[in-house]
This record gives structure tokens, C-alpha cells and sequence, in this order.
């Protein structure tokens, strides 16, 4: 299953479990590890148990997330997932105005707030967010905060050809129009009918004009077409960064799970690469709503292990774009989403190139948005790396 931010609906996760741990016996962990180093292995695994059995997951995942965090900072993660994210919604500018938009929301009894172009918070609203007339008419999308930024880092222009290669159900797509204010070309293509059939209605609600719908494996898709301008890659995941939304990944999500996944990824991000125009030095965006470094940094250093490519910062426009980022310098602030953390240059045993530092990341504890990875890659040229880019 392909887990994806970019509808808006959140649920809250159900209440912790009680059974045996309790939030007092995790802070008595937490003051041990901080006060004795001798016994940090006994408390560690004592910790592990607890959280496991305190917020429901499997021990394995909660393992995992003591890797990825310092372990007051995974306590502050796992509470952070029993919170609903904020209702978040997409202005569509390609049919209205936001500040027209707001007035209208208003006056049906929606209390917003403005994040950053084009994404609103809905505080509160006594008539259901997705049944509006505005959102019937294509005024709006709900979409996550965190599933806006991958588009965002794209800068998908007016005349580009943009391929987005796992698309369902659309948000992304939709937004990557509105970008190229419905002008240039964008491919958008899934591997599910199914899910498909919901970006294709995304598509004729929101009055895009300049998409194509497409079926297919994306591994195999450098194949059939390429020498796109610009490759979006939100690639299948394991959730992991959207568990408030999806409470039962917590005892169905595997190690194995995100191992199966990290390999579909690595094969889904080169045939992204392989898709993208050298000529140009084609802009590709990698993208998952997980927080594990195997999906994310480990996926983007394969790449630039196999492929001529290198992260670059999200603040460094294309040179065809440079009047384009002159004129929008004035809005940049109001334009752009939080920076996010850096992605990270060391993990465990491995290693990863400087530039990993270029990708973000997202968290619900510190963001209040969706678990998310975003990297912004450039293709230098074509064909395939014999030696492995050096660390």
C-alpha cells in the first residue's frame, strides 16, 4: 500500500495503552540514562519495551526510532503522533484568488489561518471542510502542509515538460499545474488504475488543462518516454511519517516492510534520474512520508552512487529561472514553507555525502506537519556511475 499526504483528512490515533508502562516509569527511564552511563544498555532496552507498550507499536519500530532520535526527542515523536495534524487546505489559485477565497470561507463559518503560499490552516469550521461549494468548484484541495513542499522544491515553470512518475490521487500533480499556471506539459503516471481514477477527478474539479494521465511501472518508464525538464518522485513508502493519520501502522509496519520498501524506491529513483533531460540539468524531486533514514537518505545516496547527479539546496534556482526568482524575491518569506532539519550526513555505520545536508526533513513534534523527506537533485549528465561518489 502506498501511503501518501496528499489528502488533508486527519483522525487521532486512539489512546495509549496502559496495560503495564506508564509515563511516569518512561521519565524515570529517561533521568537514568542521563545520570549513568553503566547501566545505559539495561535502560535503553527497558525503554524500548515501555514506549512500545505505552503508544502501541511494535518493539522493532520503536528500535528503530531510538536510532533515529536521542531518546527524549523520540518520546516527544511518539507523543507528537497521537495528535491530529492541522486541517490544512491548497488555495487553487488557477480559479481563484486566496484572499477571495478566505472571505468566502469566512462567511460559511470557517475560522483559517494563512502558513505559507498557497497553504491555509482551517482552526476551526461548523460546515464540513471537503463539501463546500469552493471546494466543489475547484477553490481548494485538502492537502497536508508537508505534502506541499516536495511541489514547492520542484519550481516546475510556465512551457516545462514535467513528468510526476507515482502521481495517485493527484494533489501533487494538480499543484505542479498551478505552478506552470497550466501552461507547458505534465505527465502524470501510476502504477494503479484504481488509484488513478482519483487524480483524473482531481484534475477536471480543480480546471487543470495540461496534465496527461499515464498507467504504468514507473521502474520500467525511462523505457517509454524521458528528457523531461523536471522528474517528481513521491515515491510508496512505509508511512512511517504519518502514523496520526494511519494509527494501525504502528503494530503492522515491519522492519522487513521498510527494507522491501527502500529497495522499490532505490529502483523508482534511478528510473526517475534516467527519465529527466541532461541538456538541461533537469531538475528531479525525491519525496516520502516516512521518517526512516533507509528510505531517504540511504535511497538518495544510491542514486548519486549509480547516477551523475548531486542534492542541491532548494534555495538555489535554475539559471533559466533567475528572473523568475528576482521577481519573487520580494514574496520569498510569505512563498516559502518552514526550512525543516537538514537531512543527515552520518547514521549508525554509514556515511552519506555532505550535500545530504541540502534535503529536509520534517516532524510532527517540531513542525507540527506530516512526518516528511524531501531532496531536490540536478542530473549533470547521462548514463550510469561505475565508482561510487565519495563521502
Amino acid at each position: 500500500r502506498k501511503h501518501t499526504s496528499d489528502d488533508g483528512g486527519d483522525e487521532p490515533s486512539p489512546e495509549p495503552s496502559q496495560r503495564g508502562a506508564t509515563f511516569e516509569g518512561i521519565e524515570a527511564h529517561l533521568k537514568a540514562l542521563s545520570s549513568s552511563r553503566e547501566t545505559r544498555s539495561t535502560t535503553m532496552s527497558a525503554l524500548s519495551r515501555d514506549l512500545a507498550e505505552l503508544y502501541g507499536y511494535r518493539l522493532e519500530l520503536v528500535e528503530l526510532f531510538l536510532k533515529l532520535f536521542a531518546p527524549a526527542e523520540c518520546v516527544e515523536f511518539l507523543k507528537a503522533n497521537e495528535e491530529p495534524r492541522p486541517v490544512v487546505i491548497r488555495v487553487n489559485t488557477l480559479k481563484v484568488q486566496t484572499k477571495a477565497l478566505l472571505k468566502a470561507l469566512s462567511s460559511r463559518g470557517m475560522t483559517v489561518e494563512r502558513l505559507f503560499e498557497p497553504a491555509v490552516k482551517v482552526v476551526e469550521s461548523t460546515v464540513p471542510v471537503g463539501a463546500t461549494p469552493e471546494y466543489l468548484a475547484g477553490q481548494y484541495m485538502l492537502q497536508s502542509a508537508a505534502s506541499l513542499c516536495p511541489v514547492i522544491a520542484l519550481g516546475a515553470l510556465p512551457g516545462e515538460r514535467v513528468l510526476d512518475l507515482a502521481a495517485a490521487p493527484g494533489g501533487k500533480t494538480t499543484f505542479i499545474a498551478q505552478h506552470m499556471k497550466n501552461l507547458g506539459q505534465i505527465l502524470s503516471n501510476d502504477v494503479s488504475k484504481d488509484r488513478h481514477r482519483a487524480t483524473v477527478a482531481n484534475v477536471h474539479r480543480l480546471g487543470v488543462t495540461n496534465v496527461s494521465c499515464s498507467v504504468g511501472d514507473g521502474k520500467s518508464f525511462p523505457e517509454t518516454m524521458a528528457a523531461f525538464d523536471r522528474v517528481l518522485l513521491d515515491a510508496p513508502c512505509s508511512g512511517l511519517g504519518i502514523v496520526s493519520r494511519d494509527p494501525s501502522l504502528k503494530a503492522q509496519r515491519t522492519l522487513q516492510d521498510v527494507q522491501k520498501m527502500a529497495t522499490l524506491q532505490k529502483q523508482l529513483l534511478l528510473a526517475a534520474v534516467d527519465s529527466a533531460d541532461h541538456t538541461k540539468a533537469a531538475v528531479i524531486v525525491y519525496s516520502t512520508c516516512s521518517v526512516t533514514v533507509e528510505e531517504n537518505e540511504a535511497v538518495v545516496q544510491y542514486a548519486l552512487n549509480h547516477r551523475f547527479v548531486k542534492v542541491v539546496p532548494w534555495d538555489v534556482e535554475d539559471e533559466s529561472s533567475s528572473s523568475a526568482a528576482a521577481a519573487a524575491a520580494g514574496k520569498k518569506n510569505q512563498q516559502q514553507p518552514p526550512r525543516g532539519r537538514p537531512g543527515l550526513k552520518r547514521y549508525q555505520h554509514l556515511q552519506f555525502h555532505p550535500s545530504m545536508a541540502n534535503a529536509r526533513r520534517y516532524f510532527p513534534h517540531t513542525h507540527n506537519m506530516d512526518g516528511f523527506f524531501v531532496a531536490k537533485l540536478k542530473k549533470l549528465q547521462p548514463g550510469k556511475r561505475t565508482t561510487t561518489t565519495s563521502t
